[in-house]
């Protein structure tokens, strides 16, 4: 192959270019800001595509070939070994102010209503269809009638049936994973050398979150991968000036870009990610939090695994735990759900090729096959778990890395509460557009995945809504009819002791399932956690409501959940070794473990 160089052309090529007006400072002549937004406005589609990914501009074309402009040393070298023939250095800032005048509103719109235009169906920017609003609304009338004409107790015997459902398909759900297999994930030998593994391309949403901003460059910088193939992208909002501030005075490695998505009237986590996605040029693609601290072997292992997958498995889910699992309550409640979650739910869904509702962070995707699906939904506030369930209705699988992501459990309430809510209206988000063709997504996914979609959508939203106050109706009923006829009380109170002895039964596999997980975490003597979960349930009910609120008046508001709160450290970070030992948290925070 001819070295694409400035120097390898002949002279009357040289002059050419030349008499463009190109200045040689090094090696390669600087291109002139001045050229950029002509040179741009003539790009094509898969021109423009190779800008934004390599960073290679087309400059000019001569009989035989076309010449062409990089940015930094970097996308130099890579073009040089794609065949292409560098003539001319890039500045970045040129490069950066260029695509912001010429291609950013096109950008932005892409990221903004690229789903919504190529797969309305699959879009939440429409919270209910015609015909959605109208069973709605013929549900809504009937409730209000059935109020008037017919005495308390039946619109309560109406409301036991429907939510006793939810609360069946989810205690269903927990026992699938208690007996179902939840083996562990597939360990793939890391073989692959520096020159075979694929470009992996690392993307950071990072929004008011200078307090964790040191400890994200420490944990990007420790990942076990060749620079020249990583692609990091700190993706920044233009709003953000605190931030933009404070990321600029870092001195970020080569390997780091910095994104800076324009504002809009919409402001949302996946429309930055959408965006950030235009310009990534790794085959394989991850999401990472501004708090997360993964596994420095995390990306090797994924890559390793995608080698010997079948090309449908389009995901890889990481496990995530927390780096201050026993700061306080709060923070023990969520490392039960986690785990419960990450050590049994989701390995037993895999197992069984069942959708897996992704979680925020550490998704290891097929870069194609998620620009293929649509990439994530800006108007959808649990974009992950929509996406899962995307891929998994255009026929893709998702399977669980066998690798650990740590976070930062929020260990405030109201923060909790924010983040809860969003969680829970991204759910019903999902349900609502995932049920838009109830047929179709049957067909899909199957009747198991349709049961799976509902449980943990819809099913764990009038869950949180309902059932507290469902079980002190209940109890108050039957305690009320204490004095009566025991034939009485079984015709009358029957469903009131249903619903209790449903709701108990909810409660004690869900702390089995708990129990279960944290010993496979290798975590005893969490007693007092596991049996005050219930309360923990209760908070749900207080986010649910507030979830509903905003569904109504806010839909598409992103509940900032904000970071560095915790008093606890993050632990250094082995590459060879990577487990959580109890008896290492133990060391780290002062109080004893709950008994």
């Amino acid at each position: 192959m001819r070295k694409a160089t400035y120097q390898s052309l002949t002279e009357g090529e040289t002059a050419f270019v030349n008499s463009f007006g190109f200045e040689t400072t090094s090696e390669l002549p600087d291109l002139p800001r001045s050229l950029l937004p002509g040179l741009f406005a003539r790009l094509s589609t898969a021109d423009i595509k190779l800008a934004l990914r390599q960073k290679l501009v087309p400059v000019m074309c001569l009989p035989h070939v076309t010449l062409y402009g990089s940015v930094g040393e970097q996308a130099r070298v890579a073009g040089e070994a794609m065949g292409f023939w560098i003539v001319a250095n890039i500045l970045a800032a040129d490069y950066r102010a260029t695509v912001k005048g010429s291609l950013g509103p096109a950008l932005l719109r892409q990221a903004t209503s690229g789903l919504k235009r190529s797969q309305p169906v699959f879009s939440a920017s429409r919270r209910l269809t015609d015909e959605q609003g109208a069973f709605t609304l013929a549900i809504t009338s009937g409730i209000a009638a059935c109020l008037l004409v017919f005495p308390l107790q039946y619109f309560y015997l109406a409301a036991s049936l429907f939510s006793g459902l939810f609360f069946l398909a989810i205690i269903a759900l927990r026992l699938f994973s208690i007996l179902g297999q939840s083996p562990r994930p597939l360990s793939v030998p890391i073989t692959q050398s520096d020159e075979d593994l694929p470009v992996y391309s690392v993307l950071v949403p990072v929004f008011r979150e200078i307090g964790v901003l040191d400890q994200l460059v420490d944990a990007l910088s420790e990942l076990q991968y060749p620079v020249e193939k990583l692609d990091i992208k700190l993706i920044l909002e233009e709003t953000d000036n605190k931030m933009l501030h404070a990321v600029a005075q870092k001195n970020l490695p080569p390997h780091f870009e910095v994104i800076v998505v324009p504002a809009g009237k919409l402001q949302t986590k996946p429309r930055a990610l959408n965006y950030a996605l235009q310009f990534a040029r790794g085959s394989l693609l991850t999401i990472y939090d501004a708090e997360d601290i993964p596994e420095p072997l995390q990306l090797r292992k994924a890559a390793a695994r995608f080698q010997v997958a079948p090309p449908y498995l389009a995901c890889l889910q990481a496990e995530l735990a927390f780096y201050n699992p026993d700061e306080n309550w709060l923070t023990r409640q969520f490392v039960v759900e986690y785990a419960t979650l990450f050590k049994t739910l989701l390995p037993a869904l895999a197992h069984k090729k069942l959708p897996l509702l992704l979680g925020g962070t550490s998704n290891h995707f097929r870069t194609a096959i998620l620009r293929r699906v649509g990439a994530w939904d800006p108007y959808n506030v649990t974009e992950d778990a929509d996406l899962g369930l995307r891929l998994s209705r255009m026929g893709y699988e998702t399977s669980i890395l066998d690798s650990i992501t740590y976070e930062e459990a929020n260990p405030e309430l109201k923060n909790w509460l924010q983040q809860r809510a969003r969680w829970l209206k991204g759910f019903l988000q999902t349900w609502l557009v995932h049920m838009r063709q109830p047929a179709v997504l049957t067909r899909a996914i199957g009747l198991d995945g349709f049961w799976v979609m509902n449980a943990m959508t819809l099913g764990i939203v009038v869950s949180a809504l309902f059932h507290p106050f469902l079980i002190i109706y209940a109890v108050f009923d039957l305690c009320s009819a204490a004095s009566d006829a025991a034939e009485l009380f079984l015709q009358a109170h029957f469903m009131s002791a249903l619903n209790v002895v449903v709701l108990f039964c909810g409660y004690a596999f869900s702390i089995f399932s708990g129990y279960r997980a944290l010993r496979l975490k290798r975590i005893t003597g969490w007693w007092s956690t596991l049996l005050t979960m219930p309360l923990y349930w209760i908070l749900m009910t207080v986010a649910g409501w507030m979830a509903i609120w905003q569904f109504i008046f806010h839909p598409f508001h992103w509940n900032k959940t904000r970071h560095g709160l915790s008093s606890v450290q993050r632990p250094a970070i082995s590459s060879k070794v990577f487990i959580w030992r109890p008896f290492i948290w133990r060391a780290l925070i002062w109080r004893p473990w709950p008994r």
